[in-house]
């Protein structure tokens, strides 16, 4: 569906809070961190000590929340949690925590691990960016630090935010905190995030929605796919 086509469509679904709604002229998906060295075995986060199958099941429900915006000509964002190869921008406080197997920048299983271009790097081959959609590489949790994302949204007039991605409670709720601080109302699709500990992305979908959508709104992703009028 080409851009001129979405004039007249809006998408309302049920959420938490409240019901939310949206112009698609003016909405993007963000899918934050979908990457191999997250949700792959032999990645960074499960030389961290995680069950990667955790985040996998984040991986359909994306793919079809990514389907359905291409169809409806929305912009696409994709980001990545990535390091320069001299790691001038990983400071020692994100680098030297805990006793990982590997850190940020050592040679693993897929490559140097959160490095840029490096393969256990990419976005997972079921969500590959196409022509057209954004790729962001972004050095800290939140999409906003340090990169262009905040001028790419008002060059196309964004007001409106559909996130996906992982992990829930970290580089997704950061994002979405970001973005209210911005100005703009987030929806997080409960099926297409995930988190290496259930229980956290329970809490942080209870946070997002808590007194009155403080941080935004989370629906179910049923939702999204029915929801334009």
């Amino acid at each position: 569906m080409s851009a001129s086509e979405t004039t007249l469509m809006t998408l309302r679904v049920r959420a938490r809070p409240g019901p939310f709604a949206c112009d698609l002229r003016n909405t993007a998906l963000v899918l934050i961190d979908m990457q191999r060295d997250f949700i792959e075995p032999g990645g960074f986060g499960e030389t961290l000590g995680n069950d990667v199958g955790q985040l996998a099941q984040a991986v359909e429900p994306a793919a079809r929340l990514l389907a359905w915006a291409r169809t409806y000509g929305l912009l696409v964002v994709h980001t990545r949690e990535s390091h320069a190869p001299d790691l001038s921008d990983c400071p020692p406080a994100k680098r030297c925590r805990g006793e990982p197997s590997l850190r940020i920048g050592d040679m693993g299983p897929m490559g140097r691990v959160l490095v840029r271009g490096e393969p256990g790097n990419a976005i997972i081959d079921a969500l590959q960016p196409i022509a057209g959609e954004v790729e962001l590489d972004k050095p800290g949790k939140g999409a906003f630090y340090d990169t262009g994302l905040q001028e790419i949204l008002q060059r196309r007039a964004i007001t409106h935010l559909i996130f996906g991605g992982v992990t829930t409670e970290v580089c997704v709720q950061t994002s979405m905190r970001e973005a209210n601080d911005r100005g703009y109302d987030c929806l997080l699709v409960e099926e297409a995030t995930a988190s290496y500990f259930p229980y956290f992305k329970q809490a942080t979908l209870e946070m997002i929605a808590a007194q009155g959508g403080i941080v935004g709104w989370t629906c179910k992703l049923d939702a999204v796919l029915r929801g334009v009028s």
